[in-house]
C-alpha cells in the first residue's frame, strides 16, 4: 500500500508463482484493481513476466503427507458430517447441531509484515504469507486485505498485522492502529489498543500488531504468545536491530491503555 496515493495492490490463492508480494505490487502498477485472487490472479502474474514454478518441496510434501495420515488434524471444518475431528470427509452440512466456532488457537502460518518511510516522508506497507497450514482450499486470511493485514497513510503512518488472519480481517486491526495514531495515540498504544478490540471478543486470540508513525517511531503489542519479535533499521542504526515485545494474557482495556 502506498500511504501518499492510497493505491493498492493484492493477491490471495496465488498459485504456482514464487514471489506474490511482487504480484501485489504488479496489481497496484499496471491495473485498477485492488485484488486479484486464485487461477485468474496466477494468470495474471504470467502475463506480467512472473515464472510460474512447481512450489512443492520434500518438506511440504511430508507435511501434507502425515497430515493425511492423522485424518486431517488439524483442519478447520465445523458443523459438518463426518466428523471433521476423526475424518478427511468429504464433508456435508450438519443441520440439527450448529455450534459457533471455539477459535482454538491453531498455528502454523509465517506471516512477513513490513512497513517504510522513505527520505521524502512517503510510507508504505506490505504483507506476505504463505497461509495458514492446512486450510480449506480456497480460504483467504488477512494479508492481502488493507486495513487488516495492513494499513499505510502518509498524513500518520503505517501498520502491519499478523496472527490468526479469520479473526483479525473482523476487526481490520491494521486501520485501526492507523486511526488510533492519527488522535495522537503512540505507535505502542495503538498496537495495544487495536489487540485489545480483537481480545474482547476473542480472548484465545493469537496475534499481533506493529505501528510506525510519520515520525519513525513504532511500537508493537501481542497476545495468545510469550513475546513478539520485530526487527527495526533507522537512519542513525548501522544495522538491522531485533526487538521483543512481551505478550501478556490480557490486554487492558481501551481506558486502562489511555490512562
Amino acid at each position: 500500500m502506498d500511504g501518499l496515493t492510497h493505491d493498492v495492490g493484492s493477491v490471495g490463492g496465488l498459485r504456482r508463482i514464487k514471489s506474490a508480494i511482487s504480484v501485489a505490487r504488479a496489481v497496484m502498477k499496471y491495473s485498477k484493481h485492488t485484488l486479484l485472487v486464485g487461477d485468474s490472479a496466477t494468470q495474471f502474474a504470467k502475463e506480467m513476466g512472473f515464472m510460474e514454478e512447481d512450489l512443492h518441496t520434500n518438506r511440504s510434501l511430508k507435511i501434507w503427507n502425515d497430515w493425511k495420515k492423522t485424518e486431517c488434524q488439524p483442519n478447520f471444518r465445523k458443523n459438518v458430517n463426518p466428523n471433521p475431528s476423526k475424518s478427511c470427509g468429504p464433508y456435508k452440512p450438519e443441520k440439527n447441531r450448529l455450534k459457533n466456532s471455539d477459535n482454538d488457537n491453531i498455528t502454523g502460518h509465517d506471516t512477513i509484515g513490513m512497513l517504510a518511510i522513505d527520505s521524502h516522508g512517503n510510507i508504505a506497507g506490505g504483507t506476505s504469507t504463505n497461509g495458514l497450514n492446512h486450510k480449506i482450499p480456497g480460504r483467504v486470511g488477512d494479508s492481502p486485505i488493507a486495513g487488516a493485514g495492513f494499513y499505510a497513510d502518509n498524513t500518520v503512518g503505517g501498520a502491519a498485522a499478523t496472527g490468526d488472519g479469520d479473526v483479525m480481517m473482523r476487526f481490520l486491526p491494521s486501520y485501526q492502529s492507523v486511526e488510533y495514531m492519527r488522535q495522537g495515540v503512540s505507535p505502542t498504544k495503538a498496537a495495544q489498543m487495536s489487540i485489545s478490540r480483537i481480545v474482547k471478543y476473542y480472548p484465545t486470540f493469537n496475534g499481533a500488531v506493529i505501528s510506525l508513525n510519520i515520525k519513525g517511531e513504532y511500537g508493537a503489542a501481542c497476545h495468545g504468545m510469550k513475546r513478539f519479535p520485530f526487527s527495526v533499521r533507522g537512519k542513525t542504526m548501522p544495522k538491522v536491530e531485533v526487538k521483543y515485545v512481551d505478550c501478556v494474557d490480557k490486554i487492558p482495556g481501551i481506558e486502562d491503555i489511555l490512562g
